[in-house]
């Protein structure tokens, strides 16, 4: 970052971990050995006896990463894609407040976006980004911005399809697909990240 012959500029986006873990148990076979990495990098960076490596995942039972049988086999998947989220939540949480506390030079090539603000209003960030990394905006590139997240439909089928749908109903969707159980999971697991994001809870 402080390379002059770089001008690098970080934009870190983030998304509410809610709606987060409603897409990844949408495609949670695809993510599986994705999420299986996750928790194994830190269960691998954490010392043994380390009050993180007693204390038990909020969204991943007893057992799995030791070897155990989940008392439920058909849900290992969810379970594994649980537990990799609050590993992501704690690094979201180590960044944005590292972010928090960082120098005058860091605060200037960093920036930070959320998801949520990017589809309500898609040609203010666009600008604003555009802008922090000194770049013009193209009026064709407004266009294909808007286009994509004001599309005809939402299909929550296909999550990681790229193609122009309605994205403001991608924001609220976890509301309708997830349980009571699973959001308070998740806020358990995420609380500090969200409380940071400006994320209310669901007080569920």
């Amino acid at each position: 970052l402080r390379e002059p012959g770089l001008n690098l500029r970080v934009v870190q986006l983030f998304r509410d971990p809610r709606a987060v873990h409603n897409s990844r148990l949408k495609a949670r076979q695809a993510l599986l050995r994705e999420s299986v990495q996750v928790l194994r990098s830190r269960h691998r960076a954490e010392p043994r006896g380390s009050p993180r490596h007693q204390q038990q995942h909020l969204l991943l039972p007893p057992g799995l990463l030791g070897g155990g049988r989940a008392s439920q086999p058909q849900h290992r998947a969810e379970f594994f894609l649980g537990g990799a989220l609050e590993v992501i939540c704690q690094a979201w949480l180590r960044d944005l407040l590292l972010a928090r506390s960082a120098p005058g030079w860091l605060r200037r090539r960093y920036t930070q976006l959320r998801y949520e603000d990017l589809v309500r209003e898609p040609r203010a960030e666009l600008r604003r980004l555009l802008h922090f990394a000194g770049l013009t905006v193209p009026s064709a590139l407004e266009d294909f911005v808007l286009n994509m997240t004001r599309g005809a439909a939402y299909s929550s089928d296909r999550p990681f399809l790229i193609s122009a749908r309605d994205a403001r109903e991608a924001v609220h969707a976890w509301r309708e697909r997830l349980s009571r159980q699973q959001v308070r999971q998740v806020e358990a697991a995420c609380g500090e990240a969200m409380s940071i994001l400006a994320y209310p809870l669901s007080g569920t």
